[in-house]
C-alpha cells in the first residue's frame, strides 16, 4: 500500500485560479454582498471549480497543504486566499518572489520539523524535490487525479 504524501504544495496562478494575480487582475479585492469576489476595477475574479473539492478531500485524508508562488503580488494573493476562505486549509505560506526551491525547501520543513541537515546531512533540497511522495505539477488542479492518488493509496 503507497502512503499518502506527507505534504502538498500548491503554486497559486493558474493553479487555484485562472490568472496571474500580479498582471491579469488589479488588487485590492473585495467580496461584494452577493459574495462574489471582485478586483478594484469591479472585475469577477473566480477561483477553478475543482479546487475546494480538492482541499477538502485533502483535509478529509489528513494531508497538510502548503501553497508556493512567486509572486510580486504578495498582499493580494493573500488577500484572495482569505476572501476565498482558502486561508484556513493552508498550513504554510510561501508567497514572495523567488525561487521555487527555496518555497518548497521552507514548506517542507515547516511542516515536517523533524527533517533537517544536521539529522540527516544526506538530505537537501534535491531530495524534497525529487522525492518519492512529491510530483510536480503545473497544470490546474485535477480532481480525477487526485480522486485516483488518493483512492489507489487508501
Amino acid at each position: 500500500m503507497t502512503r499518502l504524501p506527507k505534504l502538498v504544495v500548491f503554486d497559486l496562478d493558474y493553479t487555484l485560479w485562472p490568472f496571474w494575480v500580479d498582471t491579469h487582475v488589479d488588487p485590492p479585492f473585495h467580496k461584494g454582498s452577493d459574495g462574489a469576489v471582485r478586483d478594484r476595477r469591479g472585475q469577477t475574479v473566480r477561483l477553478y471549480p475543482e479546487v475546494r473539492d480538492v482541499l477538502e478531500r485533502l483535509q478529509g485524508l489528513e494531508v497538510p497543504v502548503a501553497a508556493a508562488s512567486r509572486t510580486g503580488e504578495i498582499e493580494g494573493a493573500n488577500q484572495l486566499l482569505k476572501l476565498f476562505d482558502l486561508d484556513r486549509y493552508f498550513v504554510h505560506r510561501e508567497i514572495y518572489p523567488g525561487s521555487k526551491v527555496t518555497h518548497f525547501e521552507r514548506s517542507y520543513l515547516h511542516s515536517c520539523p523533524e527533517w533537517n541537515k544536521s539529522s540527516n546531512p544526506k538530505s537537501g533540497t534535491g531530495d524534497i524535490c525529487k522525492g518519492p511522495s512529491w510530483a510536480l505539477r503545473s497544470s490546474p488542479v485535477d480532481e480525477p487525479h487526485l480522486k485516483h492518488k488518493t483512492e489507489r493509496k487508501s
